[in-house]
């Protein structure tokens, strides 16, 4: 069965990243850029780093963070993932000798589908298409068209923006995504995520990935 990957970010609590555990999630994201509202400081992100087992990847999340800030995540975290959603280029990207994710706006002015911006990051391992615009902080809740996300580019491709229990079926069944990552659509407030919610939302993507399924099955 074909099967879409789960990452919960903005993971602030050790109850929450202990549920998600629980429910199988794929990643689980930790934001360590300092303007968010799910912010974590280190010693909490190591904390939290320390409840995720070995089969779950860990993501930590930057936003045109100093590279000394990073090289400090790094070393207190061990993240296995990094994940960049400011200015940062291809070379700062890929100096950290880490795994890299880069995030693609897909809001504001933006009405192309994103490839060639996502060209620019060759070193990446995979690319996140998100509904805010850029300059602006993920997590915002903001969904684009659907249609616009590409494919065939060679990498995994995460969608966000937007989602959550009632809508990520849909997402699922017709972008075809790689992986969806959730943050606002889990959560009662920014970092505080809802249990009910985090069930739901799991539900919800594995029936799509079994109707999916069924549909290739079919043809």
């Amino acid at each position: 069965m074909s099967r879409t990957r789960i990452k919960f970010c903005g993971m602030t609590r050790a109850e929450d990243v202990r549920l998600a555990v629980e429910l199988g999630v794929d990643y689980i994201g930790l934001v360590f850029a300092p303007r968010s509202p799910r912010r974590v400081l280190l010693g909490q992100g190591r904390m939290l780093r320390e409840l995720v087992p070995e089969h779950i990847a860990v993501v930590a999340l930057a936003m045109d963070n100093a590279a000394a800030e990073i090289e400090a995540i790094l070393e207190n975290v061990a993240p296995d993932l990094l994940q960049f959603h400011g200015a940062e280029d291809d070379a700062f990207c890929a100096g950290f000798g880490r795994p890299f994710l880069k995030a693609i706006a897909m809001g504001g002015a933006h009405e192309d589908d994103g490839r060639a911006r996502a060209a620019s990051f060759p070193s990446a391992h995979g690319y996140l298409f998100d509904g805010h615009g850029v300059g602006e902080q993920g997590g915002s809740g903001k969904r684009f068209d659907w249609k616009r996300l590409p494919h065939d580019l060679g990498k995994p491709v995460f969608l966000a923006g937007g989602l959550n229990d009632a809508n990520v079926g849909v997402a699922i069944r017709s972008a075809r995504p790689w992986g969806v990552d959730l943050s606002s659509g889990i959560e009662s407030a920014p970092g505080i995520k809802d249990g009910e919610k985090m069930r739901r939302l799991l539900d919800a993507a594995r029936h799509a990935d079994i109707s999916v399924t069924s549909e290739a099955s079919s043809l």
